[in-house]
């Protein structure tokens, strides 16, 4: 008696490697669609593309173009940066030296703007020392790995402690640069939120000349922690 069981009809479609009723019914629905499409399976991806590019765009990177010379010479008027948008998601925060783009309503005017920044909450912000350097929490910056060639770090004196959970921001050329020195007087004192921060710009990408990871300059690395609230002179 033959005993080896014989492979029945659901065995034989259920063979590895054989596409089952599920894959057949994706690929047809990706068919129909394609033959609906004006251009069939081109248009198809194409939309898929820009589907994925939307999305990108609105929860990991965005382009933004340099509207003005208020960060050279590092960042030129009209060149494209690439803001990550998750760099200060999940519980990390602006650092002083990151190169942040933020939304300025409210505080700088109605449009998205692009500077450095030089205090975080709780941070002592002088400006300046008897050398003509910034003061963040008594420690001088030497700034001129990035300083716009010619420019002294401020022709304006302050001295601010900046609030818990804000900025105070700089452009890089100092001479051409409206920031947090500018708005002091008023609301919220020139200084950005948090909250307000679109994210960090990471690389130069055009044009391909300029092509450039940012990093975060030594000089703000021996800064020491903000001194404890009430502690400042």
């Amino acid at each position: 008696m033959d005993t080896e069981a014989q492979p029945t009809e659901r065995d034989r479609s259920s063979h590895p490697g054989t596409p089952g009723t599920e894959g057949r019914s994706r690929f047809a629905l990706v068919a129909r669609v394609a033959d609906w499409l004006p251009g069939g399976r081109i248009t198809l991806a194409l939309l898929t593309g820009l589907a994925f590019l939307l999305l990108l765009n609105a929860f990991a990177v965005q382009p933004f173009q340099i509207p003005s010379g208020s960060m050279e010479q590092g960042l030129r008027i009209g060149d494209r940066v690439l803001v990550n948008k998750l760099a200060y998601r999940f519980g990390a925060q602006p650092r002083r030296g990151d190169v942040i783009v933020f939304d300025g309503t409210g505080y700088f005017g109605d449009a998205d703007y692009i500077k450095r920044v030089v205090g975080v909450g709780g941070d002592h912000v002088v400006c300046c020392d008897k050398n003509g350097r910034i003061e963040v929490n008594g420690r001088s910056v030497d700034e001129t790995a990035f300083l716009f060639p010619g420019d002294s770090a401020s022709s304006v004196p302050f001295d601010v402690v900046v609030p818990s959970g804000r900025l105070f921001v700089l452009g890089d050329h100092r001479s051409d640069s409206s920031d947090s020195r500018d708005h002091l007087g008023s609301p919220g004192g020139g200084m950005i939120p948090v909250g307000d921060v679109i994210g960090r710009a990471d690389w130069i990408v055009w044009p391909y000349r300029h092509w450039t990871h940012l990093t975060r300059p030594s000089a703000y690395a021996r800064v020491p922690a903000a001194p404890a609230e009430g502690a400042h002179g």
